[in-house]
């Protein structure tokens, strides 16, 4: 039977827990009584310095919003250009706000700040440094050059494209198995007899697979058939199991766009760890006060 990989599902923070009246900008509206008019023309780039809002005298820049639409604790998607605009200048002048506050109330002053400060600084300089460094390394050559040595080291791998019935004994995959010799329809059958719920309703089709996808005693029939051949009853752990190879292949190999994300994101990694060690390397580095090495436990001292 196959083992079926875990669907993962991403959730983003909804900027609603940040912003006033965020919930109800997200809001959908009461339907228009007429046809709504044409949607307006995109608004031009604005400078980063031009001014977008003032709170108490202090201005709050283009480039201040972008600097936040950047920050992933803000995304907002599915929202529009034009609301997610304004929610971002609502958060940005509850930011200026309470940043205003704060400096009133002298919270800048206390050590602990200080190196909040201090490390959150160091924080991004590293963070641009790195970007900035991988930016220039991270070519299309490079990207290429990359791609075409991790196909050069793939093997040829076969596939198999199968449909199978799950049943609870022998006796009944055996009748089973019977009626498909006949020439009784696979899908069919598997509709009404298969005890697997991942695929009963798709006729017990399992699409292409590779032979590690699967448990052994499966794999080695499925792999072992000739296609368009039904197989006997086959025994694994999830109960008796009758087979057919509707096609077989060599696996293709993925295409350069297909790998395109992941080839970058390799040479990113990389780069950045290569330069974190370089800069290791060239570094003078002293640790002061660390802590002694843990005693030995009393059965490994014999």
């Amino acid at each position: 039977m196959p083992t079926h990989p875990p669907f993962w599902r991403n959730g983003a923070l909804a900027l609603g827990l940040l912003l006033p009246g965020a919930a109800l900008a997200q809001a959908p509206a009461a339907a228009p009584a007429a046809a709504p008019a044409a949607a307006p023309a995109a608004a031009p780039a604005q400078s980063p310095d031009t001014v977008v809002a003032k709170v108490n005298g202090a201005t709050i820049t283009a480039g201040d919003l972008a600097v936040a639409a950047d920050d992933p604790a803000l995304s907002l998607p599915g929202v529009d250009e034009a609301q997610k605009r304004n929610l971002l200048v609502d958060y940005m002048v509850d930011l200026k706000i309470g940043a205003q506050a704060a400096e009133k109330d002298k919270v800048a002053e206390s050590p602990d700040f200080a190196r909040k400060l201090a490390y959150f600084r160091d924080k991004l300089l590293l963070d641009e440094y790195l970007e900035r460094e991988a930016k220039k390394a991270v070519t299309p050559q490079a990207e290429r050059a990359l791609y075409d040595e991790t196909v050069k080291a793939m093997k040829p791998e076969e596939e198999v494209h199968a449909r199978h019935i799950l049943v609870d004994n022998e006796a009944e995959a055996k009748k089973i198995a019977a009626r498909l010799k006949a020439g009784e329809d696979f899908a069919k059958v598997a509709a009404e007899t298969s005890k697997d719920p991942g695929s009963k309703a798709e006729g017990g089709d399992l699409g292409w697979f590779t032979r590690e996808r699967m448990v052994a005693p499966f794999a080695d029939a499925a792999f072992k058939i000739e296609a368009g051949k039904i197989s006997d009853p086959v025994k694994t752990q999830f109960g008796w199991h009758v087979i057919k190879v509707e096609e077989k292949r060599s696996k293709p190999v993925p295409s350069f766009d297909e790998m395109k994300e992941q080839v970058e994101a390799y040479l990113t990694r990389k780069t950045q760890q290569d330069i974190i060690t370089k800069l290791r390397e060239g570094a003078k580095i002293e640790r002061v006060g660390a802590a002694p090495a843990a005693a030995p436990k009393a059965d490994e001292k014999k």
